[in-house]
C-alpha cells in the first residue's frame, strides 16, 4: 500500500488532520472492503495534494496573489476519490471497487464530470465559482452537517453572526446556479422553463405549476437546477452531495451526519478562514474507526454477558417461556432475552410456527440454524398458555421491537430514507423484513445489505453491527426508486417477528 504523502509544510500536515475521516469514509463506500478502502483513500489523497500543490504553484507563478477558483478541500480530496476510482476500473482493479460504482464509472453520468465544464454538474460549477472561504463554510454547514457553532470556530467566524453569514452564503450559491444554469446549453424547451423554474424556487410559498412539474420529473438537467435553487425544505444538503461528489453522495451525506449526531467527525475546529489552518495549537485526538468498532463489540458483549447472568442456573428455560409458564419468576410476556443456540437445537414448539399473518422473509440465512425467532422475540408460539388458565394467558405479548422509518428526502423519482430499530430483547444478529405498498425498488443501502422480492424487502446485519443489546437501537440508510406514490413501508418484521411502526 502507497504511504501518504509527507507534509511539506503545516498546512499539509492539519489537511491531513481535518480531512482524513471524510476521504475514508467516502472511500469506503467506494470499495468492497476495508482493505481496499484505505488504499483508495491514500491514492486519492496523494492525488488531492499533488493537485493542491500544482495550484498554488500556478497561483504564485501568476504574480497576482489571487487564488485560482476551485472547489474547497474536502470536495476536492472526494473528487479526487472518484477519479481514482475511476483509474483503478480503466487499469483492471475493477474488482476492488463497489458493483454499482463501477456500472456507473461507464454511464453517461460519470462522463458529465469530465466532460465539457457547461454540461457538468450544477451544484459542482456553483460551489467551484464560490470564493473559498463562502464555499467552505456551505460544505461544512450543508454536507459535513457540523454544528455551526463548530463551523464558526473552525473558521475564524463570530458564533453570533454565523447563522446570517451562512444565509448569505447560501444566497450567494443560488446565485451562482443560477448564472450557470442560464449559461447552459439547453434546447428550446427547457429554456423556456428556465425564467418560469427561477421564480417557483425563490419563494417557499409558490406552486409549481403541473406542466413545469411534469418536465421536471423528465428532465434530469431541470431537476437538478430546481434543487440546487431551492434554498428552502432542506434539499440543499443533497444537491450539493449529489451534484459534487456524483455516485454515493447522498450515503455519504447520511453518513456525515450520523457521524456529527455523535461527535465523531474529527479534524480540528480552531482554524483560521483563509487556509483551514492554525499552526500554532495542537490537533485534537480523534477516535479511530476501528477504535469505535472495538470499543461498540465490547460494549455490546458486556450487555450480553449481564443480560444471561439470572439464567445462569435454569434449565430448559425456553421451552417453559414458550408454553405459557414462568421462569425464575418473570412474566411470560416479557421472558428476557433469548439467543440462538450454539449447537443447533432448540425448542420444537418455537421452531416451528410463526404468527399468522407475518410476511414471508426473503433471507433466511442470516440466522443460526435452530434459532427459534418467536422465543427471541417473546412471542406465544402454541396456544398452549390458553389451557392453564393463568393470568393473562389470553392476550398476546406486545412487539418486542420498534421501527422508525424515516424519508429523509425525495426527488422526482427517488428518495432516501432512514431505518431505526430498537429491540427490548438482545440480539446475536438481526434481519429485518418489510412491505412497500407502492411498488417502490431499493437501489443502495449503507450499514446493511439487502434483498428484494417484488415488494418485499430484507434487510440484513453488516458484519460490523450484527449485535444489539437489550433495549438498543441499530439504524442503516438506504436509497430508492418510487413512480406515482411514495408510502411509508409497513408489515415490519424483526428475525421474522412482528415489529412495532413506531410514529
Amino acid at each position: 500500500m502507497p504511504d501518504l504523502p509527507t507534509p511539506q509544510n503545516a498546512a499539509e500536515a492539519a489537511l491531513l488532520s481535518e480531512c482524513w475521516d471524510a476521504v475514508l469514509s467516502y472511500a469506503d463506500l467506494c470499495t468492497s472492503g476495508s482493505a481496499a478502502a484505505t488504499l483508495l483513500a491514500t491514492e486519492a489523497f496523494t492525488h488531492g495534494i499533488d493537485e493542491l500543490r500544482a495550484a498554488t504553484a500556478a497561483s504564485k507563478s501568476t504574480g497576482t496573489g489571487r487564488r485560482a477558483l476551485r472547489l474547497p478541500r474536502i470536495p476536492l480530496l472526494l473528487a479526487s476519490v472518484r477519479t481514482v476510482a475511476g483509474a483503478w476500473e480503466t487499469n483492471g482493479l475493477g474488482h476492488r471497487l463497489d458493483p454499482d460504482l463501477r456500472l456507473w464509472l461507464h454511464s453517461d453520468k460519470a462522463a458529465r464530470y469530465i466532460g465539457p465544464p457547461l454540461h457538468r454538474p450544477l451544484a459542482l460549477r456553483g460551489l467551484r465559482d464560490m470564493q473559498e472561504p463562502d464555499a467552505v463554510l456551505l460544505w461544512l454547514a450543508e454536507v459535513e452537517s457540523l454544528p455551526l457553532s463548530a463551523v464558526a470556530r473552525r473558521l475564524g467566524l463570530d458564533p453570533a453572526a454565523a447563522s446570517s453569514e451562512l444565509a448569505q452564503v447560501r444566497a450567494l450559491f443560488r446565485d451562482r446556479c443560477h448564472r450557470n444554469h442560464i449559461d447552459t446549453p439547453m434546447d428550446a424547451y427547457c429554456r423556456s422553463y428556465a425564467r418560469l423554474l427561477d421564480a417557483v424556487t425563490r419563494s417557499p410559498t409558490a406552486e409549481t405549476p403541473e406542466d413545469l412539474s411534469r418536465h421536471l420529473a423528465r428532465c434530469v438537467e431541470c431537476a437538478e437546477a430546481a434543487a440546487c435553487l431551492r434554498l428552502h425544505g432542506g434539499g440543499l444538503p443533497a444537491a450539493l452531495s449529489s451534484g459534487v461528489i456524483g455516485w454515493g453522495g447522498l450515503a455519504y451525506l447520511e453518513r456525515r451526519r450520523r457521524a456529527a449526531e455523535a461527535g465523531m467527525t474529527g479534524g480540528r475546529t480552531d482554524a483560521a478562514v483563509d487556509t483551514g489552518l492554525n499552526e500554532g495549537k495542537p490537533v485534537r485526538p480523534r477516535i479511530g474507526r476501528t477504535g469505535i468498532l472495538v470499543t461498540a463489540v465490547l460494549v455490546s458483549a458486556l450487555a450480553l454477558t449481564v443480560s444471561l447472568m439470572p439464567f445462569g442456573g435454569s434449565k430448559g428455560g425456553g421451552v417453559s417461556a414458550a408454553q405459557g409458564e414462568s421462569t425464575d419468576g418473570q412474566s411470560v410476556a416479557d421472558p428476557g432475552p433469548s439467543f440462538p443456540s450454539e449447537s443447533g437445537s432448540g425448542s420444537g414448539a418455537g421452531s416451528g410456527s410463526r404468527s399468522a399473518g407475518s410476511p414471508a422473509v426473503a433471507d433466511s440465512t442470516s440466522r443460526p440454524a435452530g434459532n427459534s425467532d418467536q422465543e427471541a422475540q417473546g412471542e406465544s408460539s402454541s396456544p398452549a398458555g390458553k389451557q392453564g388458565g393463568t393470568k393473562g394467558s389470553t392476550k398476546s405479548a406486545p412487539p418486542d421491537c420498534r421501527v422508525k422509518y424515516e424519508i429523509v428526502s425525495e426527488w422526482p423519482d427517488g428518495f432516501q430514507a432512514t431505518v431505526t430499530v430498537t429491540s427490548t430483547k438482545a440480539l446475536a444478529t438481526w434481519s429485518l423484513g418489510w412491505t412497500f405498498k407502492d411498488g417502490q425498488r431499493v437501489g443502495q443501502m449503507w450499514d446493511g445489505t439487502f434483498t428484494q422480492n417484488d415488494s418485499h424487502v430484507t434487510a440484513t446485519a453488516a458484519d460490523y453491527n450484527k449485535t444489539v443489546a437489550a433495549n438498543g437501537t441499530v439504524t442503516f440508510g438506504f436509497l430508492g426508486s418510487w413512480t406515482g406514490s411514495n408510502s411509508p413501508a409497513r408489515n415490519f418484521t424483526l428475525n421474522t417477528a412482528s415489529c412495532q411502526a413506531a410514529g
